[in-house]
């Protein structure tokens, strides 16, 4: 059975090999950590986006959306903190030459501990069978408490020097954890320091200082200035949220493991602005804003189907500058629980430096308190190019099949899927490849179809089973005399026949999102 590291690595060629996702600027020997979406990537792309957005704006009355510029007034970035604190902390390996993240490693660190601890729980799972009880056995068993006790130790130390600014104390328990470079294999690190992530460029005809802006590290600070213009335009009332996806941009030191961290990136968020003090929940019960969006964007996630089992919280070891609470919803790559989506309490800090800083007020008006006041944000982030590896990760299969054979296909959600119907005469004659087209014309106002005529019926098979396709529909002679086909269903290989004119009503069943979004009621 392949492990995930190899398992990862066919993924990234099949990417490649299926138009998926190509290196940027590959025949210059492309562009590092910047990627390119070919056909079927941007069609898989495409769909999750829209499905964020029907999920967000289409089924939420008091959710709009809008699509601000990607350049901004440069005092923006001064007001919103990234000039001052946009930083990661950088550490190099002086053998190698190479530069990691200091918290990068340290969390690494940690997560080895915890593939331990869990190897532990996964050998007593299988020794006790159902009697085990695995509250118990993390609370007793020596060789877990000792490394829990070990993990809760760095991660304490490391929050306590990441609150305090404290970066020779994050370098400090690098050294203490021994820990080493994955290219040397040594300890000889340098002092970390603090490295700016915005890309800068000039706007106008001469290249100074006063003319120098900055490509967005987020999309959110457009929503924040355009507060008021939407919620006047718009006579929304507190609570509403305002939505965007588009490019941010991050000059990422540290760029790895294919499109999960890159310099351009697609952001999908939704800044939701509420009464103060309703941001979280209430001694008397009520639960506030941020809990919602925690349990709504989790159940948005899981309605993918993946399993519940790769989604976890992850509540921040330090607080951005703006916020009083923050968590991450994380998955389960290949390489281990990565962050995929982020949810934040943001109180009313932007808003606020915005009023400080353009000297223009950013305030609502309240009818039932009969009050103005600066709104508290609730955020929500999600990254649009890791949702993207996430879905490929979980829907890529390797089966074995009773003849021998193996087949790769990607199980995708068939609403997603970035070709919805395989449209296959059995030959390339008879009249057969026009019947074909007929259908074609028949479906492709609704769904995303393709024409195929090359090679046997097995192999065009394989072929749409390795980019999602979850129906091929084959027209042989049959077809001419009784208006039926053959619907081939891509989880299960499993045929029918079918009326032509029956087609479109069981496709539109299966590829619509409209169930989709019903279960997130």
């Amino acid at each position: 059975m392949a492990n995930q590291e190899d398992i990862f690595k066919n993924i990234i060629s099949h990417s490649k090999e299926y138009g998926f996702i190509f290196q940027s600027s590959e025949i210059y020997d492309g562009l590092s950590a910047v990627y390119d979406y070919g056909q079927m990537g941007a069609e898989l792309k495409k769909n999750l986006r829209d499905y964020w957005w029907k999920a967000m704006v289409q089924m939420h009355e008091n959710i709009v959306g809008i699509d601000a510029a990607i350049f901004m007034h440069p005092t923006t970035w001064k007001a919103s903190g990234h000039v001052d604190a946009f930083n990661d902390p950088l550490i190099d390996n002086k053998d190698s030459k190479k530069r990691y993240r200091a918290d990068v490693l340290i969390e690494e660190h940690v997560a080895k501990i915890e593939t331990k601890i869990q190897k532990e729980v996964d050998k007593a799972k299988e020794r006790f069978g159902d009697s085990f009880d695995e509250a118990q056995f993390r609370a007793t068993n020596a060789r877990v408490l000792e490394n829990q006790t070990k993990a809760d130790g760095i991660l304490s130390k490391f929050k306590d020097a990441l609150e305090k600014n404290d970066l020779e104390a994050v370098r400090q328990i690098i050294i203490d954890c021994e820990i080493v470079c994955p290219i040397s294999g040594t300890k000889n690190w340098t002092e970390v320091r603090q490295f700016n992530l915005m890309f800068s460029t000039s706007m106008g005809a001469v290249t100074e200082d006063s003319n120098i802006i900055y490509l967005r590290p987020e999309t959110a600070q457009g929503i924040f200035v355009n507060f008021l213009n939407v919620q006047k335009s718009g006579r929304m009332k507190i609570p509403f949220g305002i939505a965007q996806t588009g490019k941010a941009f991050r000059n990422e030191i540290v760029a790895r493991q294919f499109i999960f961290r890159m310099r351009e990136f697609e952001q999908m968020e939704m800044q939701f602005f509420v009464r103060p003090g309703t941001e979280m929940d209430s001694p008397t019960g009520e639960v506030g804003w941020y809990n919602y969006w925690k349990e709504t964007r989790m159940k948005w996630h899981r309605s993918l189907g993946f399993g519940d089992e790769n989604y976890r919280y992850h509540d921040h070891l330090k607080l951005a500058h703006y916020a009083n609470a923050a968590c991450d919803i994380e998955f389960s790559f290949p390489f281990g629980f990565k962050e995929l989506e982020g949810i934040h309490s943001r109180t009313d800090f932007d808003l606020k430096a915005h009023e400080q800083h353009s000297g223009k007020k950013l305030q609502y008006f309240d009818p039932e308190l009969n009050q103005s006041y600066v709104p508290y944000v609730v955020e929500t982030s999600v990254g649009l190019d890791r949702l993207f590896l996430a879905t490929l990760a979980k829907s890529y299969v390797e089966e074995k099949l009773e003849d021998g054979s193996t087949r790769v296909a990607l199980n995708l959600p068939a609403f997603l899927a970035p070709i919805k119907v395989a449209v296959l005469p059995l030959l390339k004659k008879d009249g057969l490849p026009e019947k074909a087209r007929e259908i074609i014309n028949l479906l492709k106002f609704d769904h995303a179809t393709t024409f195929d005529e090359k090679d046997t019926i097995g192999k065009r098979y394989r072929r749409q089973d390795a980019i999602g396709t979850p129906f091929c529909i084959t027209v042989d002679h049959q077809s001419l005399e009784d208006n039926t086909v053959t619907l081939r269903y891509r989880d299960t290989m499993q045929q029918e026949r079918v009326s032509i004119d029956a087609l479109a009503k069981i496709i539109d069943d299966k590829v619509s999102f409209k169930k989709a979004l019903q279960q997130l009621k």
